[in-house]
């Protein structure tokens, strides 16, 4: 299914891809049940089926599309988001704050706030509408900023009552002469946060991409990434490519470069819907290869975009240097991690790739908590199954759970496991609950981390860090309590509640 650029909202991934947020078994099990994504679990009459999920009973936090989009476009540079909603909603601009200053002491830039503001919808507001109180604050934004682009960000709220935000934002955009990109990410819309970057890639396809046919560059990488250091042109720039970083802290003339590029890569592929976009609309040719985690997959993936860009003379040199680096302290690596057991817990495609770096280093992993898992990519090309290649060449996955982040959930999982440590994405709610029950936790949040030949090496470095710290935790544990009845806290099936969501 293409992506569809003439409406301004974005499929859902469920819609789109399939996408599941509650899953147990093996993961070979989940491999073959996601190989077709259409249909209602039965044989529809379209060679196809649609993986089922099951159905917990009940949730106990998560994480809204929303905030995904709004922190993405924040640090757009001479941007202004206006958050369509209550003041609650912006709550989220505190963590975006903190993004946007730790990007920019990580990349060298000057610190500054992120610019946003909030309609503060009220009660009155619900019952007769807010689009004037939207109008008023477009204005506010391009009198007291001067921006070059305004993004819109809609709400659970203005879904709801069903404010005309399009309409509104092409009439202010006449009226200011900037761009006003909205940007549907209301929370209720879908199961998982991760359709809040579909979101703001879409807003971004749609507007702020021009068509540039006659300033094309052979030498330009686009990397979309989701923040974080630069690991990506150390291992691109021996093969005479410039990286075009965007999805971090972009500035406008990053985005307007995307259509000129001569190849896209992502470095998951929950950020694919832009690269599969560029590629149909702009011919900027998608790399489809497996993602760079581990040497085999990074190998193949650095000859992917040799061939995508002509520059196959030079990648075996590449490749052989990097190897030879980093090989003596791989050894000792694996000599000192030999025989350890790992959880991961991060969300689809990276959690495939931390698994594939940790038995790269010889660490044992039968258990995975993925917050959401997607059967296809927008690309729809079988080269793009990061579990499937994970299964191929690393082996199976006995415990294979996806939950949206759920406590009550990675409680069991943990007990289950009871690994020597827990490598996570991010530093909340999953690193805490690790902690509090005596494990030793490596919290990584920006996903870059891991990537390529020196990100295997960072990993173990991590990893060996992090062991020692084991009477700590246990310390901690010692003094924690969990608000689950001594039943469920010696549970280790996180679905022992679930019932099957057949159609």
């Amino acid at each position: 299914m293409a992506i569809n650029l003439r409406t301004p909202q974005a499929e859902t991934r469920e819609q789109r891809l399939g996408t599941i947020t509650q899953w147990e078994g093996r993961a070979q099990e989940l491999a073959r049940d996601s190989a077709f994504t259409y249909g209602c679990g039965r044989d529809c009459g379209e060679g196809g089926r649609r993986l089922c999920e099951l159905s917990s009973p009940y949730s106990q936090a998560s994480m809204c599309a929303e905030q995904i989009a709004v922190t993405n476009a924040t640090i757009i540079k001479d941007a202004v988001v206006i958050q369509h909603s209550p003041i609650g909603c912006a709550s989220s601009q505190s963590f975006t704050s903190r993004y946007s200053r730790d990007l920019a002491a990580r990349r060298g830039w000057k610190p500054e706030d992120p610019k946003s503001i909030c309609t503060n919808l009220g009660e009155r507001d619900m019952v007769f509408g807010g689009v004037e109180r939207l109008a008023a604050a477009i204005r506010e934004a391009y009198e007291r900023h001067r921006p070059r682009v305004i993004f819109v960000a809609t709400s659970c709220a203005t879904g709801i009552i069903g404010d005309d935000v399009d309409g509104t934002a092409r009439q202010l955009e006449d009226e200011i002469g900037i761009p006003v990109v909205p940007l549907h990410c209301e929370g209720f819309k879908s199961r998982h946060w991760s359709s809040g970057w579909d979101v703001i890639e879409h807003g971004i396809l749609r507007r702020l991409v021009p068509s540039r046919p006659n300033e094309k560059r052979d030498d330009l990488l686009n990397v979309i990434h989701l923040g974080g250091p630069d690991v990506f042109s150390p291992l691109v720039n021996p093969l005479g490519l410039t990286v075009n970083l965007v999805m971090g802290g972009n500035s406008l003339e990053r985005l307007a470069d995307l259509s000129t590029a001569a190849a896209t890569v992502t470095m998951c592929f929950v950020l694919s819907y832009l690269a599969t976009g560029l590629e149909q609309e702009y011919g900027v040719q998608e790399i489809r290869a497996p993602l760079p985690y581990g040497l085999a997959a990074t190998d193949n993936w650095l000859r992917d975009i040799a061939r995508v860009t002509k520059r196959e003379g030079f990648v075996e040199a590449v490749i052989a240097a990097e190897r030879a680096r980093i090989a003596p302290e791989l050894d000792r690596l694996r000599v000192a991690l030999k025989g350890k057991r790992g959880f991961v817990a991060a969300g689809a495609a990276f959690a495939h790739g931390l698994v594939a770096d940790l038995r790269e280093l010889g660490v044992a992993v039968d258990d995975v908590f993925s917050f959401h898992h997607d059967p296809s990519t927008d690309s729809r090309d079988a080269e793009q199954d990061s579990l499937g290649h994970l299964i191929q060449t690393t082996g199976d996955i006995p415990h294979f759970t996806v939950s949206p982040d759920q406590h009550f959930q990675a409680h069991a999982a943990l007990k289950r496991a009871k690994p020597d440590f827990v490598i996570c994405r991010h530093s909340g709610s999953m690193a805490i609950l690790a902690g509090r029950m005596g494990i030793p936790v490596l919290p990584i949040f920006y996903s870059n981390d891991g990537l390529g030949y020196e990100g295997l090496l960072t990993i173990g470095r991590a990893i060996l860090r992090v062991l020692p710290r084991r009477r700590f935790y246990q310390d901690v544990a010692a003094h924690s309590r969990f608000p689950y009845q001594q039943w469920w806290l010696e549970e280790t099936n996180p679905y022992a509640l679930a019932a099957s969501d057949a159609a």
